[in-house]
């Protein structure tokens, strides 16, 4: 089910941001290309909006800054949620000892846990051991429930990256993954949204990579997911409504570890660019 109405049949191939210069959160389409290292261009503008382009569409204004002189913000607040998808990489499901689960294994983020590039990652004091895990992620463009795999894109706005922390210590304490998963700027979200992103379309999927401190230390793709992203968005909504902004992670490759307060964590994705995050104590 979807509403035929929503703005996501008007969207066009854009990078959509969401910033502020200082004044109230806005949202632009940014220009330019991005290099090798997943930067935008210097001299790249961002065109500002008329209205969250997830209810009114894009519809560009006469007024542009350059990105230089903005600051992002997460670009989108989840209207209710961030389901988060455990265990989709088989390297990762055993490189922590884990089975490959036999359906999609669902978990949820608060939205109060969405924090945006630049912005600080809390290392909680109650854990003792806090991991990176670098992850695509889809947002959601259209109220929708039970959609059929062949529709799945049908309903999808765009795709950003995250990374979804996790207090590796309290998550094998507690047996359930609320409270490691779901502290505060717990799931850093950005740059943007790229709408023109379709990872099936390629045959080595999307790569995506993780540098603490600059180096490398997860080096995966999107070819390697167990589910893929229709399959996700089946299962997802056969069991709750997703609402337009609703955010889908979609599982994290092998090679996740511990950060330390000082850290600086670099999420990469192909054609995505790069998030970075540095951690602090709470």
């Amino acid at each position: 089910m979807a509403d035929a109405a929503d703005p996501v049949d008007r969207l066009l191939p854009v990078r959509i941001a969401r910033f502020t210069t200082g004044d109230d959160p806005s949202y632009g389409v940014v220009s330019g290309e991005l290099d090798e290292f997943g930067q935008p261009a210097d001299d790249s503008v961002v065109v500002e909006l008329a209205g969250d382009p997830l209810y009114a569409g894009v519809q560009p204004t006469q007024t542009e800054h350059r990105l230089s002189d903005v600051r992002l913000l997460a670009p989108v607040i989840p209207r209710s949620k961030v389901v988060a998808i455990g265990r989709n990489y088989a390297a990762h499901a055993a490189e922590l000892g884990n089975d490959v689960p036999e359906e999609p294994l669902i978990f949820l983020k608060p939205n109060t846990s969405v924090v945006g590039p630049g912005d600080q990652v809390f290392y909680p004091p109650q854990s003792e051991r806090v991991d990176y895990e670098g992850e695509l992620a889809v947002v959601i463009g259209r109220i929708c429930r039970d959609v059929p795999p062949e529709q799945a894109t049908d309903v999808i706005f765009g795709y950003t990256i995250a990374n979804d922390v996790t207090a590796r210590d309290l998550q094998k304490k507690d047996g359930q993954w609320s409270r490691a998963k779901g502290f505060d700027s717990f799931c850093p979200l950005g740059p943007w949204i790229e709408t023109d992103l379709d990872p099936q379309d390629f045959a080595d999927g999307v790569s995506i990579q993780t540098h603490l401190n600059g180096d490398l230390v997860q080096d995966g793709s999107t070819k390697d997911l167990i589910f893929d992203i229709p399959t996700l968005v089946a299962h997802i909504t056969s069991v709750m409504t997703l609402l337009p902004g609703d955010v889908i992670l979609t599982g994290t490759p092998e090679g996740v570890g511990p950060m330390e307060p000082g850290d600086e964590v670099e999420v990469s994705i192909g054609g995505l660019g790069a998030l970075t995050n540095t951690v602090v104590k709470r």
